[in-house]
């Protein structure tokens, strides 16, 4: 067997060792990787460091909505009483348009029932209130029950105290255990720190980026910033320091930066001021630094960053994978493969995203449906417009995401393997060139090596003379 054989028929024993984690990359592009990454890391540290909020600003608490301080409560006793006995009676509603009869005849006559809660935190605790609920409401409550009530402390002493919440901390608790439970046994110490990013992600979320949103920074900065700095985390800690994430977290910023200037054009181009609803109007009265439109800008760059991170990593996954099959493959080649995979997933994950979007806005959908308007108004108006470009402009970034971070996978795997394709001493193994040598005066027949030991051998060396080429 001749040494050039002896290398391509040995090649694929090795390869054979190669699977799991994936091989890593020459030093040349490794320092490449790195001089783009580094000063981008840098960057983000700085950006957190300078733009670091120290909690949300104090304000004057307003008493509405969400801006009233909240006590945990227990209902202590449930009693039916006649409506008209504290002034509970149900309004008369007028027939419907379409001549059906009004809603709530069914509990016309039923008595109501009068709650007895007592607050069992803060510096009232002991205190008890009474609240009437009518046979129509949706929500009944049962003695022993937990529940969340708002404080107003202007207010006439009997009137403070008001039912905002039902308490669902436990089965909340219950259902985030058994998620835990489930990532941690069907993804075992990448599942586990999946669920450490998770947390790392929530930290930067709730200390960094609503903090200094509210402390009047531009939102669009703070989004970049606090995106960045989640994402360098979750995929490094999830998939590791390797040139495979690097490629990864390159091409999640790429399509970050394209979000992004999507979204400040269409966002300025369509006139949309973010501030579409009562949650929003609440926000901006306590606090009139906040740029709402800046605001509605970043819910679509970290609403898009989840499900970047998932079509980066796959496609870069994909290429490396299919390199290891093919070692021979150029980068046209892992390219067009690839991309064959990433088009399913673009399919998927597009459809995926309108419908979480459309899910959201179920409720103001049906709204419209309700008042017959036209497509054109419907799509037109303010409310669903903000969707619409928050869908296109997340889904646009998605699209980008699946061709840009391929193209930079095979050129980075590709170039990466050009440098090590060369046979060393390391490589093929002080045994194997001495066998190599051996085997050269063995058998060699006009020129085409054959093996000692038959045929068969020879016509393996060939195949793998011609899948090199």
């Amino acid at each position: 067997m001749s040494a050039h054989e002896s290398h391509h028929h040995s090649a694929p024993h090795s390869h054979a060792h190669g699977h799991g984690p994936a091989a890593p990359v020459s030093r040349h592009l490794r320092k490449v990787i790195a001089a783009v990454l580094i000063p981008f890391a840098a960057a983000v540290a700085v950006g957190l460091f300078v733009l670091w909020p120290g909690g949300a600003p104090p304000h004057k608490p307003s008493g509405v909505g969400f801006d009233q301080p909240t006590e945990t409560a227990r209902v202590v006793k449930v009693a039916e009483v006649n409506c008209a006995d504290v002034h509970a009676e149900q309004q008369p509603q007028p027939p419907s348009p379409t001549g059906q009869p009004p809603t709530g005849g069914a509990d016309k006559g039923k008595p109501c029932e009068q709650t007895t809660i007592e607050v069992t935190t803060g510096e009232n605790k002991g205190r008890t209130f009474q609240t009437v609920v009518t046979p129509d409401a949706l929500r009944h409550y049962t003695t022993g029950q937990e529940v969340v009530v708002s404080y107003s402390p202007k207010a006439p002493k009997d009137l403070q105290y008001s039912i905002s919440d039902v308490d669902r901390s436990f089965p909340m608790w219950l259902l985030a255990a058994i998620f835990a439970f489930a990532v941690v046994i069907v993804g075992r110490l990448r599942g586990l720190l999946a669920l450490v990013a998770l947390a790392a992600s929530f930290v930067v979320l709730t200390l960094f980026i609503l903090p200094a949103i509210l402390q009047g920074s531009n939102p669009l900065v703070v989004a970049v910033v606090g995106g960045s700095a989640i994402m360098l985390i979750a995929l490094y800690l999830c998939h590791g320091l390797t040139a495979r994430t690097s490629v990864a977290v390159l091409g999640t910023l790429a399509s970050l930066l394209l979000i992004a200037l999507l979204g400040s054009v269409f966002i300025g181009w369509a006139l949309l001021t973010g501030n579409t609803d009562d949650t929003t109007g609440l926000v901006h009265g306590l606090y009139p630094d906040i740029e709402i439109r800046g605001l509605l800008l970043a819910g679509i760059i970290i609403g898009s960053l989840g499900v970047l991170d998932d079509v980066t990593v796959t496609q870069t996954a994909a290429v490396w994978e299919l390199k290891e099959a093919d070692p021979s493959a150029g980068w046209r080649k892992l390219y067009g493969a690839a991309m064959r995979i990433g088009r399913d997933h673009i399919a998927s994950v597009v459809n995926t995203l309108v419908l979480a979007y459309a899910g959201a806005a179920l409720p103001l959908l049906l709204l419209f449906s309700i008042a017959q308007s036209s497509v054109g108004t419907v799509a037109s108006s303010e409310v669903v417009a903000e969707e619409i470009v928050r869908t296109l402009v997340g889904s646009i970034g998605l699209v980008a995401a699946v061709p840009l971070t391929t193209l930079l996978a095979a050129l980075v795997v590709s170039a990466d393997r050009k440098e090590r394709s060369a046979p060393t001493g390391d490589e093929t193994g002080a045994g194997q060139m001495t066998g190599a040598e051996a085997g050269v005066g063995a058998g060699v027949t006009g020129g085409v090596p054959t093996s000692p030991t038959g045929g068969r051998q020879g016509r393996r060396g060939g195949r793998g003379k011609r899948r090199k080429q």
